[in-house]
């Protein structure tokens, strides 16, 4: 989804519900960066296994600047 979707659909709380537990920013300026707006991973990694060969999986780590 683009990022203006994203701050169309999602608010600060759906932010703060999406990332509880996670330390980063959770106001208005980061709402385009919510992990909801993002494609499932392993569905994107599953459509496209005719072309790719998983080699190793990494684990999504959330770092923002203050």
């Amino acid at each position: 989804m683009s990022r203006t979707a994203a701050t169309k659909r999602f608010t600060e709380a759906d932010l703060a519900r999406q990332t509880e537990g996670v330390i980063c920013r959770k106001d208005k300026g980061v709402v385009d960066e919510i992990p909801g707006a993002y494609k499932d991973i392993d569905t994107e990694m599953a459509n496209q296994s005719d072309l790719t060969e998983v080699l190793h999986t990494l684990k999504q780590v959330v770092c923002v600047k203050g």
